[in-house]
């Protein structure tokens, strides 16, 4: 087997949104049933959600183990829940893994879409990075999520159809706002969609390299 010279990124859903999914079935608006089992079976929901955090420890330690050189965990709607919400039904759980993983000495990512009001309590997990999506300026992100973090983010995917001078404006205006700050990951806000030209993100990534380089 060829060994690759790039470093690989493992990954996993977060137990709160692979737990949205079970009872969901899909990808939801309110996440109605998912938040009625929170409040109406408290039993019922930690037993859920510490089997997932348990099924999760695992995938991550095998995905290190196989040669990851970092994890990221994707809370894909836990921007859907309030602080308290998330504080008490969720954090303790997310909690658990990012302990799980210290000892493999390993970069810990965690990520959410819709996250803004939370930001503080998913750095308060345990990740070395904090992932931000598009809808906080990163120099207000950095300041919900406190100090001794990196953040990753956070431009808009949908704005990579634009024409090339709103996304170099965009790129600049995110490395600006973070201009003087250490632990800076640039990337998007969530993912790429299948219709974004791939030079164009090469165009994307130049400039970030360009700008670091100037600076």
């Amino acid at each position: 087997m060829d060994v690759l010279e790039v470093p690989l990124i493992g990954f996993a859903g977060a137990p709160f949104s692979v737990a949205s999914y079970l009872i969901e079935g899909g990808p939801s608006r309110s996440y109605q049933k998912t938040k009625a089992m929170m409040f109406s079976d408290k039993s019922l929901w930690d037993s859920l959600m510490e089997r997932l955090t348990d099924i999760t420890i695992e995938s991550l330690v095998s995905q290190i183990e196989a040669g990851a050189s970092a994890i990221q965990l994707f809370d894909s709607w836990a921007g859907s829940l309030s602080p308290e919400q998330y504080e008490h039904f969720v954090l303790p759980h997310s909690s658990k893994i990012f302990e799980a993983l210290f000892e493999y000495s390993v970069p810990r990512i965690h990520f959410g879409v819709g996250t803004g009001e939370i930001l503080h309590l998913m750095s308060a997990a345990g990740a070395d990075v904090v992932g931000v999506d598009w809808r906080v300026p990163i120099d207000e992100a950095r300041k919900r999520i406190g100090v001794g973090k990196a953040v990753q983010g956070n431009l808009d995917p949908s704005i990579l159809g634009g024409d090339w001078e709103l996304i170099s404006e965009e790129v600049i205006d995110i490395l600006e706002r973070n201009a003087g700050q250490h632990g800076h990951i640039f990337n998007l806000g969530h993912g790429v969609t299948p219709e974004v030209n791939p030079d164009v993100l090469k165009r994307v990534v130049d400039l970030v390299h360009n700008f670091r380089t100037a600076s």
